[in-house]
């Protein structure tokens, strides 16, 4: 190698003066507060703890973090061991907390392997005394954690989320006065600690229940609320001063808890009466057949004139339940968006029945549907006349997509749905493999 050759190899390979690591580690140093803050927003909170060591201005900088996520990214542990994860995961957020320094406006615990521990307590105790906005517990293994008092005296809680809990608040406890947002998953509570945890929230916007035990009877007395998405076991379901409720996804997931009662009201006028600006309404499982209880009108007194998407499962083998569709789409004169999932039972249907939806299109007629999704049919006469009896209503529809539950009968059940005359020469009729 050449003389010139070793001067550039040595070059090339001359290690950083001290000087220039420090010019370095300055830019770091130099940055706005603002945008360290934003740096360590988007880290989790392994990561965010890690920047101490860039520099001395960022050595306690994530200590002053307003938001704690302690998720499945927070711990990197190859060991499948669950006392090793959960001391691990015990160490951590204890760590944190304990070098913590400032207002904690928003913790989140939810990790695949947290059980329903008594350190929790603790926390929950800690954080009591900051003015958290957001609290989010997931306990995604083992019993029902029992949630501590200490977090029904949060009264900035903005938004509450729990997950495999079980609520008992104090009996000083008297509502969260600022809560928007409460979704509650897999929780156990008491009938008057449910009707007493939602009239005590007057701002409530947005409440969420799945999988819920303790209670059975929905009373839902909410002026505030905007957003209603419930899935579970209950006897029945009333609404109070909801006149802004928009969104409602509701499903009933067991039929038997539907009672028939001789000449009772009709679920289907109860429902209805405090929901009179409605958009968006998604009936799943059996809860059509829960509307379908009692005598059900050709129409509701006052039509939905507000909902715009309306989703529903159907028996088509029920009569009481084609019944309840049919007052549903009567009273939805300005319907844009309409979906049919069908949940076939094993049933009789009579001669006189399956002609149900044939000739009920002369008294409806939907003037702004222009989207119609039909999915789990079977080709059945009811099945058909329904699809039928919205192409002959419908004169501004512009597409149909149809998906049948199995693949028998497709040639024949393609062949009669070319047959059917449609109300608008722009609709578009999509067949998708099952």
């Amino acid at each position: 190698m050449s003389y010139d050759g070793r001067i550039l190899q040595q070059k090339r390979e001359a290690p950083k003066s001290p000087c220039q690591t420090e010019i370095e580690l300055d830019r770091f140093s130099r940055l706005p507060g603002h945008i360290i803050d934003q740096i360590l927003s988007q880290l989790s909170i392994r990561d965010a703890v890690r920047t101490s060591v860039l520099s001395t201005k960022w050595r306690y900088k994530w200590a002053t973090l307003p938001n704690l996520v302690f998720d499945n990214q927070c711990i990197s542990l190859t060991s499948q061991d669950q006392v090793v994860i959960k001391s691990k995961l015990v160490s951590i957020i204890d760590h944190v907390l304990l070098l913590h320094n400032g207002p904690v406006y928003k913790f989140r615990l939810s990790h695949r392997d947290l059980v329903g521990i008594t350190d929790i307590d603790r926390w929950i105790l800690h954080l009591s005394r900051s003015p958290i906005r957001e609290f989010v517990l997931e306990i995604w293994k083992g019993q029902r954690y029992k949630l501590h008092s200490c977090l029904f005296s949060c009264q900035n809680l903005m938004h509450l989320e729990l997950f495999n809990c079980l609520v008992r608040p104090p009996s000083t406890f008297h509502g969260f006065k600022n809560l928007k947002s409460l979704d509650l998953q897999h929780v156990t509570m008491g009938q008057d600690v449910f009707e007493h945890l939602i009239t005590t929230c007057p701002l409530l916007e947005r409440l969420t229940l799945m999988n819920f035990d303790g209670f059975s009877h929905l009373n839902i007395d909410a002026p505030s609320l905007l957003f209603f998405d419930i899935g579970g076991v209950f006897d029945d379901v009333s609404f109070i001063n909801t006149f802004q409720l928009a969104l409602v996804s509701i499903g009933l997931y067991a039929k038997d808890k539907i009672s028939k009662r001789p000449g009772c009201t009709s679920n289907l006028l109860k429902f209805f009466a405090h929901l009179p600006h409605i958009r968006r309404l998604e009936i799943q499982s059996y809860f059509l057949k829960y509307l379908a209880v009692g005598d059900v009108p050709s129409k509701l007194p006052s039509p939905c004139v507000d909902l715009g998407y309306l989703s529903v499962r159907i028996n088509f083998d029920d009569w009481e339940e084609n019944k309840a569709a049919l007052c549903l789409l009567r009273s939805s004169p300005n319907l844009q968006e309409l979906e049919i999932l069908a949940r076939p039972e094993e049933g009789f249907t009579t001669d006189s029945f399956v002609s149900f939806w044939e000739g009920e299109h002369w008294s409806c007629m939907f003037d702004q549907l222009r989207l119609v999704k039909v999915s789990g049919i079977s080709g059945t006469r009811l099945e058909l006349g329904f699809i039928s009896f919205l192409l002959l209503a419908s004169p501004a529809l512009e597409r149909m997509t149809m998906k049948p539950a199995s693949a028998n009968g497709q040639f024949l059940m393609m062949k009669e749905l070319l047959r059917f005359r449609r109300a608008s020469v722009r609709a578009e009729i999509i067949y998708l493999d099952p």
